[in-house]
């Protein structure tokens, strides 16, 4: 066996693998199936395929738009290499995909094609399954096959049940987007559209939804993420290296936003404030400066924190963004290499690129899952 059908046994092992991983989660968010549950049944696995179908159709459209655009450009590509995750706690059963490129993009417009025809290709995958989940939505009756609890307080169980809920049932929220709030309003019968609370147990809406929290993930223009590539193409490299580093650690401040509650005698701020100094010393390598500079700035972000919990305690950002900031600032990078050609893009590449900084717009959920 030769190395290319290894690279595919391994590429085809880790689809099926995020097959089963995402059907298993997607039985389990939707259906409240856990499959260490007793009594788990091959039924309630087979339900699951209600997310992982339409999720996996969205990554995998999202992936070859990719793949087929490098081809294109004559760019050596792999196929997808997908990530499966095990079954734990609040896993939605992958962390994507990625294909690698064996030959580096060697112009500008190579690089806009390839990183923006990803996000595209998924965007209109994830209209098209949006669409569909919000036009063929259950009766609202439907909630009361996952929560039977619920059917005493009727259709209005919603003003009971999560003022009264006890502290240790989790009650997850997934938060919207401005998309997602355009096609309630204009798409799904208002008398059938679910609770925020409930969201997950609508598996099309659930993938619809996570579609568009990935895309905008990968349309942020920073580094070389697809957004990254975006911001590369339309401004060219000094511009990108500002832009990507003003959206960073503005997605830091936001994520650290609340961390601390100096009010809070029992805070433990003695433990905290040198665990975040350290934490963002390490993010803010990814910019590049020297070691006094990161340093500098770190403590400059850390009293800024501070002084926001001192003087404006309510105002919180969303802490589910610290690993991704830490992924990028440490693994992904911020800044974009230069190409060897740097051409300007014709006018139809400018308007897909403004098209795809509208798209991550409208995907972008401040607070995906709370």
């Amino acid at each position: 066996m030769n190395i290319e059908q290894r690279r595919l046994l391994l590429q085809g092992g880790l689809f099926l693998a995020t097959v089963v991983t995402t059907t298993i989660a997607g039985a389990e968010w939707a259906f409240a199936k856990s499959i260490f549950m007793p009594g788990y049944t091959w039924q309630d696995f087979f339900s699951g395929f209600q997310f992982s179908l339409p999720f996996l159709l969205i990554l995998t459209v999202h992936e070859f738009g990719h793949y087929f655009t490098a081809r294109y450009h004559r760019v050596g590509v792999t196929l997808p290499y997908y990530i499966p995750l095990p079954p734990l706690p609040f896993s939605f059963g992958t962390l994507g995909a990625l294909i690698r490129l064996k030959t580096r993009p060697y112009s500008k417009k190579q690089n806009f094609d390839i990183g923006i025809a990803g996000p595209l290709a998924g965007f209109a995958m994830a209209l098209i399954v949006l669409a569909y989940g919000f036009a063929t939505l259950p009766e609202p009756e439907y909630i009361f096959q996952i929560h039977p609890e619920y059917k005493q307080y009727g259709l209005d169980y919603a003003e009971t049940v999560y003022k009264n809920q006890p502290e240790n049932i989790l009650d997850i929220v997934l938060g919207k987007n401005l998309l997602f709030m355009v096609f309630e309003r204009f798409v799904g019968d208002p008398a059938r559209i679910p609770n925020a609370h409930e969201m997950m147990h609508y598996p099309v809406l659930l993938a619809g939804f996570l579609s568009l929290v990935f895309t905008s993930i990968n349309l942020l223009p920073v580094g070389q993420l697809d957004g990254g590539h975006v911001i590369y193409g339309l401004f060219g490299f000094k511009t990108h290296r500002i832009i990507a580093t003003i959206c960073f650690i503005g997605l830091l401040l936001y994520s650290g936003l609340g961390a601390f509650n100096v009010h809070d005698p029992n805070a433990d701020l003695h433990i905290w404030i040198p665990m975040s100094a350290i934490f963002l010393y390490l993010v803010l390598g990814g910019l590049g400066l020297s070691k006094q500079d990161t340093l500098m700035y770190a403590l400059i972000i850390l009293a800024f924190l501070l002084l926001m919990s001192w003087f404006f305690p309510t105002i919180t950002g969303y802490s589910g963004w610290l690993l991704f900031v830490f992924m990028l600032g440490r693994v992904i990078g911020i800044q974009h290499p230069p190409s060897e050609i740097e051409e300007p893009l014709d006018e139809k590449r400018v308007l897909l690129g403004w098209l795809a900084l509208a798209i991550f717009i409208v995907s972008f959920s401040p607070a995906p899952i709370g």
